[in-house]
Parts: structure tokens; sequence; C-alpha cells
């Protein structure tokens, strides 16, 4: 398959920001109130009867340690609905995508403004949430800046796998088991909300290959202004799960729709 991309992918990101300053209103709200949230009934509430975490050789209280993982989750959320639901809607209801092929653009280049999107998406919620967690000042500067671009990162990962469920679905509602069975167990067993070392340890080796896992890993890292060597391989398999499912995504798109 000939793969035709260019920088008019830049165009439907353009398109759909447009229609994001339409709605920013709502959109803000999530990021904005989900940390307090969380913080409220975990951190504070759940935090008395925890107490301190040994992470890395170190004790942080529960709230330290569940604020980063809360950022990484909404990287995940943000980019991966983005390019299921949203993209499906555009591309099966609103006919969007048939629009745009019937422009200059080539199908790879809406697929790559897409994905760009999520992963822009994930960046705002992402500052946004900083900015909010900051306030009870867990995050540790400089390094937690280092958080928004693993922010983008994690969302062309998150968005791509997310856009590759797009091309193989045949409804809106078979979305349920991507969710079931890949968004749910990372939600829970990727080190958010307990330590993976408490995990069997069958459990442990398959969270390694867990997406979420490393982006939790390296926001927790930053927020905690913790830097060791180990970073510089989180930071690969992040990367080198964007480069397997990003053409893949783009292949499995171009099978539905280009008969």
């Amino acid at each position: 398959m000939k793969v035709n991309l260019s920088g008019r992918f830049i165009r439907v990101w353009q398109r759909n920001l447009t229609v994001y300053r339409k709605i920013w209103k709502i959109s803000f709200i999530p990021p904005l109130l989900e940390p307090l949230f969380y913080l409220l009934a975990f951190g504070i509430g759940l935090s008395a009867l925890v107490g301190e975490i040994n992470y890395q050789g170190n004790q942080v209280t529960y709230i330290q340690f569940i604020a980063p993982a809360l950022i990484a989750i909404t990287i995940m959320y943000n980019a991966f609905f983005e390019t299921t639901y949203a993209s499906f809607v555009r591309m099966y209801y609103q006919r969007t995508f048939d629009a745009m092929l019937a422009t200059p653009l080539f199908l790879e280049e809406i697929i790559t403004g897409e994905i760009i999107w999520g992963a822009t998406k994930s960046l705002i919620s992402a500052g946004i949430m900083i900015g909010v967690i900051s306030l009870f000042g867990l995050i540790h500067y400089p390094h937690g800046l280092l958080v928004l671009p693993l922010a983008f990162l994690g969302g062309m990962a998150f968005g791509s796998i997310g856009m590759f469920f797009t091309g193989i679905i045949p409804t809106i509602e078979t979305f349920n088991l991507p969710i079931f069975l890949f968004i749910t167990p990372m939600f829970l067993f990727s080190g958010t909300f307990f330590p993976i070392e408490n995990l069997p340890l069958w459990a442990q080796k398959l969270s390694i290959f867990f997406p979420l896992t490393h982006l939790v890993k390296l926001t927790r890292s930053f927020c905690l202004g913790k830097m060791e060597s180990a970073l510089w391989w989180y930071a690969a398999y992040l990367l080198l799960f964007c480069l397997v499912f990003f053409p893949i995504a783009i292949f499995t798109m171009h099978r539905r729709l280009i008969k």
C-alpha cells in the first residue's frame, strides 16, 4: 500500500481545533474538576487509612502517589476516546471523512490529523490537571514540566491504538470490548492506585506490556522529581508503541474506507 502523507494533515487538526473552540467550556470542566474529586475521595479520604507508601526507596504519602497517576489516566482517556468514539462519529454518522476525501487530502493525512488531534487533547487536559494538582503542592518543579511533552507522546500512543480499533470495529457499541478488555485492566493494574509490586508475579510481568504502566512511571517520576536511568526505557517503549500502531492504524482505516 502506497502511503500518501504530507503536511496537509494540519488542516484536519485545524478543523478539529475550530470545533473544539466552540465547546471548550464543556471540555474544560472534566480535567478541572476530576482531579479535585479523586484527590478528595482517594487522596484525602483513603490516604488516612493507607498512610505512606514505599516508592523507589522513598516514603511518599498516598496522595503524592496517586496524583501523577491521575494525570496519566487523563492522557490515556482523552486520546483513546477521541480517536474511537469521536472519530467513529465523524467517520460513520457525520460523514466528515467522506467530505475530506472529496478534497485534495489523502486518507493517511486525515488519520494522521485525527491522531495528532487526540494527542493535542491529551496535552491540553494534562496541562489543566497539572495546574490544579500544583495548587496542592503535589508536583515538583521544574521536573513536573516534562509531563507536558510526555502527555503528547502518550496521546500519540493511545491515539494510535484507538484509531486501530476504530478501523476494525463494526459498530459504535462494539467499543465496549476494547474498553473492557484493554482500557479497564490498564486502569486498574498499571500501578495507578497501588504499586505493581503488590500484584502476583504473573500480573507484574503482564503489566510491563501495558503502555499505561510506562506512562504512569514516567509521570510519577517527573511529578516527584525522581529522575533515574530507567526512564529512558519507559519513554522508548511508548515511542516504539507509537511507531508500531501508527502505521497499523492507517492500514486498518485504509482497508475500511478505501474500496
